[in-house]
């Protein structure tokens, strides 16, 4: 999980076992790095509203999310999703 500099990530520990998962921080000097965040975030805003108890979320919705995110073109890629990055093969969305 990559984490923004903030404050609020204080409590990174108790995410990081929780979720089992390894946190890093965005490098400050990446700054290319923030737009694609700052989208994710906006993307994920747009289904879940900022006061949204993430808690109360099921698995599926999270999958759910996570394919919707990883099946967007971006345009860092060369318009590939970052599915078809990650997996070396084309995805064709619309039949």
């Amino acid at each position: 999980m990559t984490l923004d500099n903030g404050g609020e990530f204080a409590m990174r520990s108790i995410v990081s076992e929780a979720s089992n998962a390894d946190i890093y921080f965005a490098k400050p000097y990446a700054s290319y790095q923030r737009g694609t965040n700052e989208n994710t975030n906006e993307i994920i805003r747009r289904q879940w509203p900022k006061k949204k108890a993430l808690v109360s979320l099921t698995e599926d919705e999270i999958r759910d999310m996570e394919f919707m995110i990883n099946s967007m073109p971006r345009k860092v890629l060369g318009g590939l999703t970052p599915l078809e990055v990650y997996t070396g093969k084309s995805v064709a969305l619309i039949a």
